[in-house]
């Protein structure tokens, strides 16, 4: 069966009884996301109307999103969305609120500049496209719609393609699925135009004055309903708006599933806006992520990549001191790497650095974020090296910690004797009955990676504590698959053609790790900074926050 590509258009209108901030957080963080997590679902966007019939404290709101099979839209993957339990309480009293009209159309045709740009660019540059909607009702007469055809491809558009910002063209009638539901047929166009543009100019108005255009509106066009927009916000399928986040009204909120928690500045213990929700890989994996730190949605962003058998909780001491010492600058996204829970049987394939690095890149598309610097430790930080040496135009500059560039070769069976140490040990989740690494090899592992002075220091034993604890309850399925990065990799050729901005930092007391990264250090490029923090192992953000965030904030630029 033919797909019929189309879109889904809904108009909302805010009641005074909701602050607009909240608003934004729910439609932002909640709603639009859980659209763009379909597969079916293109993208989609919001638009702010700008004409004069709205006010500016209260305009309506508008969004599109593109299907690309509208018969999706009738099944349960969609429809549930809309309904308890997966609509939250909060969506339902929000929508209490909210005017709200929805509409689905049906694609017709399409026609665009050549040198269109995808949106998420526009986005990215705070730049937004004008959209001007217009919906046609017609007289009676099976040949009305013909005529509209005729006059649109043959004379409106080719005039339209004239005006100075022109962008693209889209028409659409009336979905079958509004039709059986007894709508009315109608028309629409939607006009896409550059921030300046020829709207109102001479161009513009040749285009809509000619003796053909105003036969139309005589004799074929019953009614027309027109309204101008400005692009407000691209959704992805990753909440990220920390910026609505940041006003006093907002409420912190929590999805159904408990997936995804917004928190706003002012109920915040940090006094940071977060949000933790999840992004899904290609291959069905789950990967929990954190953003919190500047509102700003232009802000640069710095993605903190973990080690094997810890979850993001590694750097809870180190994003205060960091966003302290850079005033606040930056967005901080942490995410708890492949492997840290159990794979589903879509992911199969062997992990290796690639593969983790192609999760950081995964992670920034959903985020919607074209460029951000990269730091990891361990693993995340072969992690972190390699991304910023495979995704140059993505990474613009990188810290790798207590890391190597090779694999040396006798990891494979020294790893394989840890995963042996915890199948004999043969712990389960209480949580969800599942092997998980246990007691033994995490002790093993954690002293290990802290010095003696700080294992013997009383006031690291709750941080050494918890440490040990994300090592003892890391799933063993995911430890098994994604320790198999670390058995071969060899990034040294690449390093010395590197041509970008990177550093490296190690503990002091991590073995011989300092001694091979000041190797590394000068084979990147022509040659890099070696940042070595005293009084740390193998995890410095653990240990030392404070001086790894000065180093940071340093490099990165405060």
């Amino acid at each position: 069966m033919a797909k019929t590509p189309g879109i889904l258009y809904v108009t909302m209108q805010p009641k005074d009884t909701l602050p607009v901030s909240q608003f934004h957080d729910w439609y932002n963080n909640e709603h639009g996301p859980g659209r763009l997590r379909l597969s079916f679902c293109q993208n989609g966007f919001r638009y702010r109307a700008n004409d004069a019939s709205f006010s500016a404290t209260r305009p309506e709101w508008m969004a599109i999103y593109d299907i690309d099979d509208m018969d999706w839209l009738t099944k349960d993957v969609y429809t549930k969305l809309r309904l308890p339990p997966v609509q939250s309480q909060r969506e339902r009293d929000t929508m209490k609120q909210i005017t709200v009209d929805r509409k689905f159309y049906d694609l017709l045709g399409e026609w665009k500049a050549s040198d269109f740009p995808t949106f998420e660019d526009v986005e990215q540059e705070g730049e937004g496209n004008v959209l001007v909607s217009v919906r046609l009702t017609l007289h009676d007469g099976d040949e009305k719609e013909e005529e509209l055809r005729k006059w649109y491809e043959e004379e409106h558009v080719p005039l339209l393609q004239k005006v100075p910002g022109w962008r693209r063209t889209r028409r659409f009638v009336t979905s079958y699925l509004d039709l059986k539901e007894g709508k009315a047929k109608e028309f629409m166009a939607l006009h896409e135009y550059a921030p300046k543009n020829g709207l109102g100019g001479e161009e513009f108005k040749t285009a809509t004055s000619t003796p053909w255009n105003n036969e139309m509106y005589k004799s074929v066009i019953k009614e027309k309903a027109r309204r101008t927009y400005d692009l407000y916000y691209t959704f992805g399928p990753a909440p990220r708006d920390l910026q609505s986040l940041s006003e006093p009204e907002t409420n912190p909120a929590e999805s159904t599933d408990a997936l995804t928690k917004t928190t706003p500045a002012s109920k915040s213990s940090t006094s940071y806006p977060t949000i933790a929700s999840f992004i899904t890989t290609k291959d069905g994996v789950q990967l929990p992520y954190e953003l919190t730190g500047s509102s700003d949605p232009n802000a640069p962003a710095l993605v903190l990549v973990n080690s094997i058998l810890v979850d993001y909780g590694i750097w809870d001491d180190f994003i205060p001191a960091f966003l302290k010492a850079t005033q606040n600058k930056y967005r901080i996204i942490r995410y708890n790497t492949r492997g840290r829970s159990s794979l589903p049987d879509s992911s199969n394939s062997s992990i290796t650095v690639d593969t983790l690095a192609q999760d950081v890149i995964t992670i920034l598309d959903a985020l919607r974020i074209k460029q951000a610097s990269v730091a990891g430790v361990s693993l995340g930080g072969a992690t972190s090296l390699k991304t910023a040496l495979a995704y140059p135009s993505r990474i613009t500059s990188f810290i790798a910690c207590d890391t190597n560039s090779l694999a040396p070769p006798g990891n494979p069976k020294a790893w394989q004797e840890r995963i042996e140490v915890a199948e004999k040990e043969g712990l389960k989740s209480s949580a969800t009955g599942e092997p998980i690494v246990g007691q033994e090899l995490a002790e093993v592992t954690v002293r290990r990676w802290f010095v003696k002075e700080s294992y013997d220091d009383a006031s690291l034993q709750g941080k050494i504590e918890t440490t040990k604890q994300m090592v003892a309850n890391n799933s063993l399925d995911g430890f098994r698959k994604s320790v198999k990065a670390l058995y071969q990799y060899d990034f040294r050729a690449e390093m010395k053609e590197y041509k970008g901005k990177g550093a490296f930092l190690v503990g002091a007391g991590d073995g011989v790790l300092p001694k091979t990264m000041k190797d590394m250090a000068d084979g990147l490029g022509a040659g890099a900074k070696l940042q070595v923090i005293e009084g740390a192992g193998h995890l410095p953000m653990v240990e030392r926050p404070q001086e790894v965030a000065e180093f940071f904030a340093s490099f990165f630029g405060a």
